[in-house]
């Protein structure tokens, strides 16, 4: 019955299309003229013209055309629709109900509605467009792509799912009355939740939450802010090396007269500067402090790795900004959204004006999904408390670091031309227990004699890494992923082991 109503439905569209009017018989039945041109320009033969005789001698009456042409349009469209149902057997979409409240952007699909086909087809299907791996492939360990963590995710079932109404979101506005204007109450919410769940970052002693894409776009809104817009020369950005790849080409992509990278903090002589703090720094995992001390110096924390997967949380901090972002705490790095905690409301205003300026914002659905995100996260911990088979995303990446890091420990004695840092440990607040570093990237150093450049010489091996000297550091040094799916990483473990 569903499909004779869609049927009647395509046909009531079909109507409406025309203005309301019903197809033109020119459609389905060719006057004389056009019958002459398709009969090569002769008249219409008279058969073709005359009425067909019938057993009472007598001619039927013909149907209107336009009668013909509405009940050949109905049974046309009724048999495709049966076709479609019975042949291929999709089944219909349902549209979630449209409610009113905020909260919708949470709703849950229906699982029937969506199909149990297509729900496991969905659960299946890859996160990236990276081709999967084969003993024979070349293992791209140069990017922290995190994909390690979508085992967790797919185990979680729809606590990390939302359904966005075609009505919500479309305002550039969320909060006016917040400095950060475009920044959603639900995101700032869970953000504030998920620091006072882990205790690694204030949040409550008048802190701005920034939202930006990524952390990236933070880091530079924060540049933007403490640069001085009338001093004779730009401002020094420094970081102690092995800094973040990335910070210097980021500094000097637009050069901008605001400011200028000015390389390793523990040579820089100046009074004035920036000082980019990564903690646990990438790319050696190991916990960082400000080097510099000047009043008219400033320092930005990137604290993306400072979770419990990665490091014992020793502490929270109250830094005057710090940086976090949901790429490397919970693994979506394909949403884009990172978050700034800034003391200072000045500051905060003026990061929130170059991110007004340079996007006009930040995507709203991605605050919805990350906040989700966050909020399962957080639930796993308080919501299920100890409840058995309960989802906890810091003890899932804890056990898969653990494990990592002791194989590629394993691997490397096994060559006896690779070294490691040395393992450090600490007490954990947030565990209640010892820990162990783990960070998500690898400083590997060759040892061979005749090895000058890692990264090249493990590129022969079909092992991509970056190169030390994009750090600031000795080419001999190679930073790899921790982070990739389990047979990357397998695979690169190998063929490691492997190499004398």
């Amino acid at each position: 019955m569903s499909a004779f109503r869609l049927g009647a439905t395509a046909v009531e569209g079909k109507l409406q299309g025309n203005s309301g009017m019903v197809p033109s018989t020119r459609v389905l039945s060719p006057n004389h003229k056009e019958e002459a041109t398709a009969n090569g320009g002769r008249a219409p033969r008279p058969s073709a013209l005359r009425p067909k005789q019938y057993p009472a001698g007598k001619p039927r009456k013909r149907a209107p055309f336009w009668q013909a042409a509405v009940f050949a349009s109905v049974a046309l469209h009724v048999a495709l629709l049966l076709h479609n149902y019975v042949v291929v057997n999709q089944p219909v979409a349902t549209a979630p109900p449209r409610h009113e409240h905020h909260q919708a952007c949470l709703m849950q699909p229906d699982s029937a509605a969506s199909g149990g086909n297509s729900r496991a087809a969905t659960a299946q299907a890859p996160s990236t467009g990276k081709p999967a791996v084969t003993p024979a492939s070349v293992i791209n360990l140069d990017h922290g792509d995190p994909t390690m963590f979508e085992a967790f995710w797919r185990e979680t079932g729809d606590a990390a799912e939302i359904v966005i109404p075609g009505w919500q979101t479309m305002s550039y506005f969320s909060d006016v009355t917040n400095v950060c204007w475009f920044l959603e109450p639900g995101f700032d919410h869970e953000v504030r939740r998920l620091h006072r769940l882990v205790g690694n970052a204030a949040v409550d002693e008048g802190y701005h939450v920034l939202v930006g894409t990524g952390s990236t776009q933070l880091f530079m809104a924060a540049l933007y802010a403490l640069s001085p817009p009338g001093a004779g020369e730009p401002m020094s950005v420094v970081s102690t090396a092995p800094y973040y790849s990335s910070y210097p080409a980021v500094t000097d992509f637009l050069q901008s007269g605001l400011f200028r990278w000015a390389g390793d903090a523990n040579s820089f002589t100046g009074d004035s500067y920036i000082e980019l703090v990564c903690s646990p720094n990438n790319p050696d995992g190991s916990i960082r402090e400000a080097v510099l001390a000047s009043e008219s110096g400033k320092a930005v924390h990137d604290l993306a790795y400072y979770w419990p997967q990665y490091t014992p949380i020793t502490k929270r901090f109250d830094h005057d900004i710090m940086l976090f972002t949901v790429s490397k705490s919970t693994g979506h790095a394909g949403t884009r959204i990172g978050w700034a905690l800034v003391k200072d409301r000045a500051i905060a205003q003026k990061m929130t004006k170059f991110i007004e300026l340079n996007t006009i914002g930040v995507s709203k659905d991605s605050q919805l999904r990350a906040a989700k995100v966050l909020k399962a996260v957080s639930d796993g911990y308080e919501v299920a408390a100890g409840a058995k088979g309960a989802h906890r995303l810091f003890d899932f990446g804890r056990r898969k670091m653990v494990e990592r890091w002791s194989m590629l420990r394993e691997a490397a004695a096994a060559s006896g031309i690779f070294s490691l840092p040395e393992e450090t440990s600490g007490y954990c607040n947030f565990a209640g227990e010892m820990a162990a570093t783990n960070p998500a990237f690898a400083w590997l150093r060759c040892d061979r004699e005749d090895v000058d450049d890692c990264a090249t010489f493990l590129r022969g091996h079909k092992i991509l890494t970056r190169s030390g000297s994009q750090f600031g550091a000795d080419p001999r040094y190679v930073r790899v992923s921790m982070l990739d799916r389990d047979d990357a990483y397998d695979i690169f473990i190998k063929r490691l082991a492997s190499l004398k």
